[in-house]
């Protein structure tokens, strides 16, 4: 998380409201290292937070105003009431995240009364590390900490959070990128169960880097085809016969996928081999076997860009550059719902200076711009600043 990230949200609560904030809380983007479109699937994933993320400024209010400024967006602000009707905004996006996520913990039975909040993030916006749910969790956690919510707990906010992206804003995505938020663990990812929200932290080797990489390949998830995946996978659960894809396996797809759509075949062959992948891939980032991670890796881009089809040419030639550097020694993927976005490195430490020079030397965007390159940390869920 940019250094200046406190203090931006705190410049741009003072310079809005004319009085200083009370508290600063902060929220972690994700990037997901293996299990891509399971989880709303009912299967599992593998993301770790990462040091890059959403931090709000907060102040109570005695009324039942909320006022929000958006430092990122030059200042633009949103103000709603929790007395009245909480309906979307269809000029802007970026306070629809904000107002989803009073009106559905309003609905949880909690007792809101209004706040002065100044948001400052900086996770790519569009790029697959979840700045949504980064958003969406930080404004749980910033109620929760003015009004003292103790009982709210970290999967009660993603519960929340998912809840106002999906009926809210529009996007079905399932639980992982909120509960990575609002659960994460410093140095670990978190393998996640997305049917009973168990997890498990698994330690990342000491001498291991997270890249990350920004394609510059924009896209937009509540308006690509990311909806149409998800129809697609329930409708194969359906003709399978099984509540969801977790359900099923090789076998299943084998024994009972005739007159199914090939392309619906297609997109269930990719979660249910998706799932063991990442059960796997669990199991050897425990070992810290990085090769085996590495093969894993590979073999989930394969699965994406050939029967879910969610990548793109840009995407797939950064991988094999990525790869090509790394060899044997770990691997790299596409990270995120597709169409665009990152791709996600997994390396020895020492690697990342000539991973990081065959990107700027070999890589460059349909637009013609660079990668953003950025080598994360994993860390702690959402939490109060300070404390």
């Amino acid at each position: 998380m940019r250094t200046n990230l406190s203090s931006d949200a705190e410049a741009a609560f003072e310079q809005a409201f004319g009085h200083t904030p009370t508290h600063l809380v902060q929220a972690p983007g994700r990037v997901n290292l293996i299990g891509e479109h399971t989880d709303y699937n009912d299967g599992f994933v593998l993301p770790c937070a990462i040091n890059h993320g959403t931090v709000i400024a907060a102040r109570a209010r005695d009324d039942t105003r909320v006022r929000v400024v958006a430092a990122d967006y030059e200042g633009q602000v949103d103000e709603f009431r929790l007395d009245e009707p909480i309906e979307a905004r269809t000029d802007m996006l970026w306070p629809n995240y904000v107002r989803g996520v009073a009106k559905y913990l309003l609905e949880h039975g909690l007792p809101l009364r209004g706040a002065d909040l100044a948001l400052a993030g900086d996770v790519p916006q569009g790029a697959g590390l979840s700045s949504s749910a980064s958003l969406e969790v930080a404004v749980a956690q910033a109620f929760k900490t003015l009004f003292g919510f103790s009982t709210l707990s970290p999967t009660d906010m993603a519960l929340i959070a998912q809840r106002a992206e999906n009926r809210f804003v529009g996007c079905n995505c399932g639980i992982m990128d909120q509960l990575i938020s609002a659960r994460g663990e410093a140095g670990s990812a978190l393998l996640i169960d997305c049917r009973s929200l168990q997890t498990r932290a698994v330690p990342l080797p000491a001498d291991a880097a997270v890249m990350i990489v920004n394609s510059r390949v924009q896209r937009g998830l509540v308006d690509s085809e990311y909806n149409t995946r998800r129809e697609q996978c329930e409708a194969a659960a359906r003709h399978l016969g099984v509540p969801a894809l977790r359900d099923a396996t090789v076998a299943t797809l084998t024994d009972r996928g005739a007159g199914l759509h090939p392309t619906a075949l297609r997109r269930a062959r990719h979660v249910v081999t998706e799932n063991q992948r990442t059960l796997n891939a669990a199991d050897a980032l425990a070992a810290a076997d990085l090769r085996r991670m590495g093969e894993l890796m590979a073999a989930s881009h394969a699965s994406m860009r050939d029967d879910f089809e969610i990548t793109v040419p840009a995407i797939d030639r950064l991988v094999e550059i990525l790869q090509r550097a790394i060899g044997s020694e770990g691997g790299a993927r596409m990270t995120g719902g597709g169409f665009g976005g990152c791709v996600v490195a997994l390396l020895p430490a020492a690697f990342v200076p000539a991973a990081r020079a065959a990107v700027e030397a070999h890589y460059r965007a349909p637009s013609g711009e660079r990668g953003d390159v950025y080598v994360c940390r994993p860390a702690a869920g959402a939490g109060v600043i300070g404390n």
